[in-house]
């Protein structure tokens, strides 16, 4: 049993070990990221992008070679923390009259994208006769946004331990092999920037899974794709407290839960805002510290999508069973295709 110390009796060479390590995380994962996009430069890996090489890259790394578990901290900062903060700058890309005008039909669409991935998962699990504690983490997954998703509802379900750590990984890799198929099939698809943008958004898991797919098809693809994403994730909170409704009625719901509400919405909100109304007054940002901040969410995400892949655990997800994966891997095709299809008249 771990034993707290108090902070005066710890040795003052070690009392700064922990923030350290977490530096050291954040530094590989920074090395591997400015690695990646130093190869995407080359011929051949230039139509695969920094992004992908760097989530993909890492996912191989970590099966064959791993890393020390003191940089643990540092690498799971760049998954969650970072990527939060690269969504908060993108906010700076966007008008705020493109949000207010495509807002609220793009809610209505990922209300739709939600409800059908919850009930496709639960009723495809129920004809494979898979696990329906972790195939719901896994709809709700699907629909929303990934790993965060899951952790968010996991306390208000009452989920496992092993159950929530392996839908996160779970979630992750069909993300990942979902969004680097995309990128694949994009020469051939019968679709423009923007709605291929917004089909990445409105279908695939994790926030990151968004621009990696979107930014083979550019930029525009990727802020359409990251708008259509983030009108999913506000459902987060919703679909929360739905869930927190449902377990009072049945009795089973913890003393004490809460409803994590997605804070990052607000600032990307008020970077569009900010990006929209300050050109040309006192409050402009100056060109060049612009130039940076719609730069930097771009190395920023490839440093979320290391943390992204050193945190997926093939050898552990082998223990789990078969069928909530392919439940998961029929309901994100059938998401995708019916997508691909409705986008067509909706675009």
């Amino acid at each position: 049993m771990n034993t707290l110390i108090p902070y005066a009796l710890v040795p003052k060479n070690k009392r700064f070990l922990p923030l350290l390590e977490r530096i050291a995380g954040l530094m590989l994962t920074a090395a591997i990221a400015a690695a990646a996009y130093g190869l995407a430069r080359l011929p051949g890996l230039d139509h695969i992008g920094q992004m992908a090489l760097a989530l993909t890259g890492t996912i191989i790394a970590r099966q064959f070679i791993g890393y020390p578990e003191r940089l643990r901290a540092g690498i799971q900062f760049a998954s969650k923390h970072l990527l939060k903060l690269a969504i908060i700058l993108c906010g700076l890309r966007l008008n705020i009259g493109t949000l207010l005008h495509q807002g609220p039909a793009l809610l209505l669409q990922g209300a739709v994208t939600v409800a059908f991935a919850i009930g496709c998962m639960l009723l495809i699990a129920r004809k494979l006769k898979a696990d329906t504690p972790l195939s719901l983490l896994l709809g709700i997954g699907t629909g929303i946004c990934g790993a965060a998703a899951i952790a968010a509802v996991s306390p208000i379900l009452k989920a496992r331990d092993d159950d929530t750590a392996a839908g996160a990984g779970l979630i992750a890799l069909i993300g990942t092999i979902a969004a680097i198929g995309y990128t694949a099939l994009l020469p051939v698809l019968p679709l423009t920037e923007i709605q291929y943008g917004v089909w990445s958004g409105l279908t695939l898991h994790e926030i990151a899974h968004v621009p990696l797919a979107a930014s083979a098809a550019g930029q525009e693809a990727v802020e359409a794709g990251l708008l259509a994403k983030l009108s999913r994730v506000l459902l987060l909170v919703p679909v929360s407290f739905i869930l927190v409704l449902i377990m009072k009625r049945r009795g089973t719901l913890s003393p004490g839960t809460t409803v994590a509400f997605p804070w990052f919405l607000i600032g990307f909100v008020l970077m569009s805002v900010y990006g929209s109304l300050t050109p040309g007054t006192a409050m402009e940002i100056p060109v060049p510290a612009m130039a940076f901040l719609q730069q930097a969410p771009g190395f920023l995400l490839a440093m979320a999508m290391v943390g992204l892949g050193l945190n997926v655990d093939l050898r552990a997800l082998r223990t789990k069973a078969i069928r909530p994966l392919a439940a998961m891997a029929a309901t994100t095709v059938l998401l995708s295709a019916v997508t691909l299809l409705l986008i067509r008249f909706v675009y």
